[in-house]
């Protein structure tokens, strides 16, 4: 699944086209590395964010095949660290 698509779809980010400039900006790492929108994601990737406020980093745990619920949302993702 496409990093933007993920951010969204996990409500890491509101919106995908909010998820694609982030990315574009270079505020995504994606296991240390700068990443654009388009990076496929798998199982086990480390995602940094950089909000305007705050970084959070997660671990992907599972890539959905479908839609997805409010409340499955939280369970695509395990939180390693959010700097507030």
């Amino acid at each position: 699944m496409r990093l933007d698509k993920f951010l969204k779809v996990s409500r890491l980010i509101k919106r995908r086209s909010v998820a694609n400039t982030v990315s574009e900006m270079g505020r995504v790492l994606v296991n240390g590395q700068s990443a654009k929108p388009a990076k496929q994601l798998k199982a086990g990737d480390i995602i940094e964010i950089e909000y305007a406020n705050h970084i959070e980093k997660v671990e992907v745990l599972v890539i959905p095949t479908g839609n997805v619920s409010v409340q499955e949302a939280s369970s695509l993702y395990k939180v390693i660290e959010n700097d507030n």
